[in-house]
């Protein structure tokens, strides 16, 4: 009779050097969400080596960290006694992220985008044929289609080609793409007991690693905003922390606007991660707050810089990690403002939406 017998399942054991590949995994994991806070990351992993035995009598938590250092993952601050993780930790944090992501345009300058443009003047080979026409360049003859075709349209035996034989290749066009990622900080991103803050930096550390592997000509800025918005740099992601602040969109677009206005390239978009309302205004006396819903000062002024993204063809992507019904109405008129996108996403998709859309907007005729 065939069949499947079941036995119980044993792993493997592993040696020393799987063992630190698998802690590497959990320090990797803990470092993001301690924000760089080595002492605190190692204080976790002995709690959890306590409760769940994750070394064992070969492999002790004490060699995990002499070869965290050994290998340069983390690095001694001699002036303090204390350790910091260093770029290789840094990277493979992206890294780390970028997998866990991908595992589960209009014509501009040359860049690595597919867009809807095909022609002889593109920088990509494609399948597709065409009949040649004048102006083609002769590079781009298919010799073997067009020989195909005159052997068919004339005979073998008196061998000759004429222009209506002859087949070109078409070429896709690649674009050059500018985004500005904004990630909220304010300190409702860690309220409720959800841990918000950390799946928005999971996911600009993988949009940054895809585009530097991916797509190296494409540039992405990332803003943190709270009360005020400021550029971070890539590297300063795994040490993002949220403060006891206010949500100022209308600073964070502002800064969006600007940095983009530098670049030269045609195709341009802003994402924007965020689950709270805008809440503060930057004035020439100090900040005008108003956490008791949405104040109108502060919506007509977000409203009117999504209406200035739209003229400048900047189309602006909302993931609103919040339900709230107030909310999403304000997101709705927002992106009908700027003819953008909006999600209203829980932690768990974030990602996969992040990528496709990013993906999606290259296709676009913005």
């Amino acid at each position: 009779m065939i069949g499947y017998r079941f036995t119980e399942y044993i792993p493997p054991e592993i040696d020393g050097a799987d063992t630190f590949s698998e802690l590497l995994k959990i320090f990797l994991e803990l470092i993001n969400i301690t924000g760089g806070d080595v002492s605190e990351t190692m204080n976790w992993m002995n709690n959890l080596d306590r409760q769940y035995n994750i070394t064992n009598n070969e492999y002790g938590m004490g060699d995990f960290y002499n070869d965290l250092k050994n290998k340069g993952y983390i690095e001694e601050n001699n002036q303090e006694g204390s350790f910091t993780i260093t770029p290789k930790s840094e990277q493979s944090i992206r890294q780390r992220a970028l997998e866990e992501i991908f595992g589960k345009l209009k014509k501009g300058q040359k860049g690595n985008h597919k867009t809807n443009f095909t022609g002889t003047q593109g920088e990509e080979m494609t399948s597709d044929r065409r009949p040649y026409q004048f102006g083609d360049a002769l590079g781009q003859i298919s010799m073997t289609d067009s020989i195909r075709n005159a052997q068919i349209n004339h005979g073998i035996d008196n061998f000759s080609i004429y222009e209506d034989d002859l087949e070109v290749i078409e070429k896709e066009h690649r674009t050059q793409t500018s985004t500005v990622l904004m990630i909220d900080i304010s300190h409702s991103m860690i309220l409720y007991g959800e841990d918000r803050i950390t799946p928005a930096k999971k996911v600009a550390m993988a949009l940054a690693e895809m585009i530097k592997r991916k797509y190296r000509k494409d540039t992405l800025d990332i803003i943190v905003f709270g009360n005020d918005a400021w550029q971070i740099k890539i590297k300063d992601l795994p040490y993002l922390q949220v403060g006891p602040y206010h949500t100022n969109t209308v600073a964070g677009l502002e800064l969006a606007m600007d940095l983009l206005r530098r670049r030269k390239t045609t195709n341009k978009q802003i994402f924007m991660i965020t689950d709270g309302k805008p809440s503060c205004l930057k004035e020439a006396g100090g900040y005008y707050k108003n956490s008791f819903g949405l104040d109108r000062k502060i919506v007509n002024k977000c409203l009117t810089l999504a209406s200035q993204c739209r003229r400048l063809r900047i189309p602006i992507t909302t993931f609103m990690i919040a339900s709230d019904p107030y909310l999403k109405e304000f997101i709705k008129e927002f992106t009908e403002a700027n003819n953008g996108n909006a999600y209203y996403s829980g932690l768990q998709g974030l990602g996969d939406m992040i990528f496709e859309d990013y993906a999606r907007n290259k296709k676009k005729r913005m």
